[in-house]
């Protein structure tokens, strides 16, 4: 074990980041972090505490504030909108426009290959595309 591992206790009693419990924390480690990445030419262990920091802030803001998962089809709406598409334009990934209608509305769920078909098309993980609140039948 190297030496400045040696006693995690004393790093931490000595000030070392630790994690992150409240808001004033949150506000102090925020206010670190920002004072780092404003440097020109940060060092090789200012980089490291950049690292270090956005860790801790993002793993409680994480805890804090969860964004919850949503439904394949609201994504699937997003991705229509932002790329300014119509329905028909994911027929290859449907197989017909009243399939894509009838997954938007509700009706359907994907099949595997749809997934797999969006997941490629829309260059993102394949879960993104699964429904989390839908339990599997076995």
């Amino acid at each position: 074990m190297s030496t400045a591992l040696a006693n995690p206790a004393k790093m931490m009693a000595h000030g070392a980041p630790r994690v992150i419990h409240n808001d004033a924390e949150l506000e102090a480690y925020t206010e670190a972090l920002f004072q780092l990445t404003a440097l020109e030419r940060p060092s090789r262990h200012e980089v490291e505490a950049i690292e270090l920091l956005t860790l801790l802030v993002e793993r409680y803001e994480r805890q804090r504030n969860p964004i919850p998962a949503a439904d394949p089809a609201s994504v699937v709406r997003f991705l229509i909108e932002k790329q300014n598409l119509r329905q028909r334009d994911l027929i290859p990934q449907f197989g017909s426009e009243s399939a894509v209608s009838m997954f938007l509305a509700g009706q359907r769920d994907l099949t595997l290959e749809q997934v797999r078909k969006l997941s490629a098309r829309f260059n993102l993980p394949a879960d993104v595309f699964v429904s989390k609140s839908k339990k599997r039948n076995r």
